[in-house]
This record gives structure tokens, sequence and C-alpha cells, in this order.
């Protein structure tokens, strides 16, 4: 049984560590550019080169939903990415996006500026089925946000770029759905992974897109999939313009978002740090050992990477 390699950027890697030291030798640094001890690595935002010559390395496992931060270095080495699929992971973002779209749908925004005011006024309500939430990404995490919407008794749609089959779900794909997908959608929900394909997607000529005369007084943009999907420059001009009514955003262009970014500040801007839908070791580690148990009998990792996708 060989080691297992722990690096990871941005988490305390002391509860990661004790819950892999568990069951298996975990170090925090090869012996060597070519260690040849180490069967696994499990990382978030590891040292560019640092994978590239394990002669043993059997699969990389990442703590996080995305994987880009994995394509980002040049020399990753040829071993199967696994990524994370978890039960606590997926209910944490299913609650971030129910939790910014009800508080869109329910004027939050306009209540929270009444009280500053200590203004009492109530605006006409619509019911959620009046409403069409568009969700971008038709993985597990907008599978389940878009089962959880529907039982809520919104209007759903979904894009992606490969045609799929969601049950009850109006679903559109690839360059020629996107458009009819914007034009039919009140609330974006943005939860697409990170590729050269959607870097920079949420664009100002996206957004504009956005069906704007509806019973939400304007389009709203959720983004809780990864900060360089979005330019901040283009969603502050559709803000300012009337192009968007709101947004939520917990993912940045970048990150931790400066203190001199005008989003903090902007009336219209929901701000959380990256904080949707946190990787807890308690809940991920486990299934990173079972598949690594599983490898070792013969069995197949699950949750494989598409590398010439990108996800």
């Amino acid at each position: 049984m060989g080691k297992v390699l722990l690096s990871i950027t941005g988490f305390n890697p002391q509860r990661w560590y004790e819950l892999l030291s568990a069951e298996r030798e975990v170090v925090l640094e090869p012996e060597g550019a070519a260690d040849p001890s180490i069967d696994y690595a499990v990382v978030w935002k590891q040292k560019p080169g640092l994978l590239a010559k394990l002669p043993n390395l059997k699969a990389i496992f990442s703590i996080g939903a995305g994987v880009d931060h994995l394509f980002a270095d040049p020399n990753l080495p040829a071993a199967p990415i696994v990524r994370v699929v978890d039960e606590n992971l997926t209910q944490h973002m299913v609650e971030y996006v129910l939790w910014r779209v009800f508080d869109h749908h329910r004027q939050g925004q306009l209540y929270r500026a009444q009280q500053t005011k200590k203004a009492w006024h109530e605006p006409p309500q619509r019911p959620a089925a009046d409403i069409s939430v568009g969700i971008m990404g038709l993985g597990n995490l907008g599978r389940a946000a878009a089962e959880a919407l529907k039982a809520a008794g919104f209007r759903v749609n979904g894009w992606s770029r490969r045609p799929q089959e969601v049950a009850g779900v109006t679903t559109f794909s690839g360059d020629a759905g996107l458009v009819p997908f914007l034009n039919a959608t009140d609330i974006l929900v943005v939860l697409l992974p990170l590729t050269e394909a959607t870097k920079g997607i949420i664009s100002y000529g996206l957004l504009k897109e956005l069906r704007r005369r509806n019973g939400l007084g304007g389009a709203v943009l959720i983004n809780a999939g990864r900060g360089k999907l979005q330019r901040d420059a283009d969603i502050l001009r559709a803000l300012d313009d009337g192009t968007l009514k709101e947004a939520s955003l917990d993912v940045f262009e970048v990150e931790p978002l400066p203190k001199t970014s005008p989003m903090w500040n902007h009336p219209k801007v929901f701000v959380t740090p990256h904080a949707a839908a946190t990787s807890d070791p308690t809940h991920l580690v486990p299934p990173m050992l079972r598949q690594m148990d599983a490898f070792e009998r013969g069995e197949p990792l699950e949750n494989v990477v598409d590398r010439t996708a990108g996800y």
C-alpha cells in the first residue's frame, strides 16, 4: 500500500491529514521529485510540477468540485483525476441556490433597503410558478438544484454543452440553444465547470439576452460556479444600465475579492466568499479512501474527469 500525498492550498490540511492517516500513510511532501512511494495524491491548487515525475501515481483526487486548478498545471501527469461527488457538498450547493433564488424572488434586496429607511411598503408578489429559473450546467449539482427548484414551484430551464434530458426541465444545449435558453430565463443560475470553452462566458452580451420584462421587474444573475466564468466589469455594467436587476455572486475573477472592488458596496450585489458549498473533509475523505481500496481490488474509479472536455 503506497503513500498518499496531501497538497492543498487555501484549506487547513490538519483534518484532511488526520482522516486520511486513519487508513493510509500520508505525506505532505514527496521524497524527491520522483518519489516512487506515492500511489495517490489528494490536492487543491498544488504547486505546479509537484505531481509530474511521480512514477507510481495511480490517481489524483481533487478536494473541490472544480478541477480547473489541476489543468492549470502544464506538467500534469496522465494519472486519472477523480472529482468530488458527495451528497453533503451537493446539499450545500442546493441550499445556496434555493436561498439566493428565494431571496431575489421575494424581493429581499428591496426589503433590506426599505429597512434602512424605515419604509413600510409591500410590493406586488408573484407566485413561483410565474418565475423561470435557468440553470447553466446540468451536472450533478445542476440537476440537484433543478429538482429542488421544481419542488419549490418554479419553472426550470437548463442549458449544457451537450444535450441532456432532465424530467420536468426544459433543456437547451450547445451554441444554438444558448440564446433561446437565455430569452426564456428570469433568474440565471450558473453552475458550469471552468474550461477553455466556458471562460468568460458570463459577458455583457450574454446578460443582454436574459428576459427583463417579468414578474421580478428585471433579470437576475446567480453565479456559484467558478469566478473566471464571469467578467466582473460586464456584470457591473449590466447592473448599472438596468440589463440586470440584481446579482448574487459567490465567485469572482480574482479571489479573495479585492477590497477596492465596487462589488462590495454595490446596492444590487449580494457577495459571499466562495462559500456556497465548502469541502468538508469529514464527508469527502471516506469516499476517497473507499475508491482507493476498490481500485486496488481491481474495480474502476468513479467520477473520473474527461480530460478532453475538462470536467
